[in-house]
C-alpha cells in the first residue's frame, strides 16, 4: 500500500542549533540586557559552542533561550542569579536538564509562554530584516533535500518549531515547496497526538508508518502509548542526542537507529 513518514525537523531534516543559538543570544539581549550587554561577538562563539554540546537537551525551542543565559552564568560570576550555575559543566546540564530547568525558571521569575512569544519575534525580525543571514545560519543535512524532493512516501514533518520557520527553510534551503497543512508546528499539540490523528485519518489506512526522530525522549514516550504500536520507530543517529541515548536507544527493542545515509535511501 505504501509508507507514510512523520519526521522531526531539527535535527533530522536540518541543523539549526548555529540560528537557534544566536536568536536566543539577541532574544537574551532583549529580555536580560543588563546581563547581556557586554557579551561580545567571542563570548556569542563561545556560547554557541557549548550549545552545540547541550543541544540534546532541548525539546522547545524557548530553553534555548534559558540555556544560553545558565551558560553566561557559568562563565561570569558577577551576574549569577542561579543557585545552579556555580561550578556547573555542560555534561551535568546534559544530565539533569530537567531538574534543573524548573529551577532556574522559579528563580529568575521566568514565564513559558513570555519566552516563546518573544523567542518566535526575534527570529521573524532577524528573518525580516536580514533573510538571507538567517537561511545562512541554518543548513540541511548532507543528501536530506534530494531525498524529500524525491521521496515516494506521504511525508508530513511533526515538530515543535513554528510551522512558518519550517516553510520558509523547506523553500529555501532545499528548494522544496512543502504543503502547509503537512507541517505540525508548535501549537498543534504533543507529537503522540498528532501520530494519533494521522494514522486515524481514513486516507491512511493500510500504510506502514513511520517516525524519523532525534531525541530518544520523544520515542519513549510513543512507546508508552499503546494506540502507537504500529508505528515503525527511529532514532536519527546524525542529530541532537548523545553516544549515551544511542547506547540506550540500540537496547530498546521498538526503536531502530538510522544512519544518515539509510535515511535518505529509505524515504525514495
Amino acid at each position: 500500500m505504501g509508507d507514510l513518514y512523520a519526521l522531526d525537523f531539527d535535527g533530522v531534516v536540518c541543523d539549526s542549533c548555529g540560528e537557534s543559538s544566536l536568536s536566543a543570544v539577541k532574544a537574551a539581549k532583549v529580555r536580560w540586557p543588563s546581563l547581556f550587554d557586554d557579551v561580545d561577538s567571542s563570548l556569542e562563539d563561545w556560547i554557541v559552542d557549548q550549545m552545540h554540546i547541550v543541544r540534546p537537551v532541548v525539546e522547545t525551542g524557548y530553553e534555548i533561550l534559558l540555556l544560553v543565559r545558565l551558560l553566561l552564568e557559568t562563565r561570569i560570576p558577577s551576574i549569577r542569579k542561579s543557585s545552579v550555575a556555580e561550578g556547573l559543566t555542560v555534561e551535568e546540564i546534559l544530565e539533569n536538564w530537567l531538574t534543573i530547568k524548573p529551577v532556574i525558571m522559579s528563580e529568575w521569575d521566568e514565564n513559558r509562554d513570555a519566552l516563546i512569544d518573544l523567542f518566535g519575534k526575534v527570529r521573524d525580525e532577524w528573518l525580516d530584516n536580514d533573510f538571507a543571514t538567517w537561511i545562512g545560519a541554518n543548513r540541511f543535512y548532507p543528501g536530506v533535500a534530494d531525498a524529500l524532493k524525491f521521496a515516494s512516501s506521504k511525508l508530513y514533518i511533526v515538530t515543535t518549531k513554528q510551522g512558518r520557520f519550517v516553510e520558509a527553510l523547506l523553500r529555501e534551503l532545499g528548494g522544496i515547496v512543502f504543503p502547509p497543512e503537512r507541517i505540525y508546528g508548535l501549537g498543534t499539540g504533543p507529537k503522540v497526538k498528532v501520530l494519533k490523528q494521522l494514522q486515524d485519518r481514513p486516507e491512511h489506512q493500510g500504510l506502514t508508518l513511520h517516525f524519523v526522530e532525534d531525541r530518544l525522549a520523544t520515542l519513549k514516550n510513543v512507546i508508552k502509548e499503546p494506540e502507537l504500536s504500529k508505528w515503525n520507530l527511529y532514532l536519527g543517529d546524525w542529530g541532537y542526542n548523545t553516544p549515551k541515548e544511542r547506547e540506550e536507544a540500540a537496547r530498546i527493542s521498538r526503536i531502530r537507529l538510522l544512519q544518515l545515509s539509510d535515511f535518505s535511501e529509505k524515504l525514495k
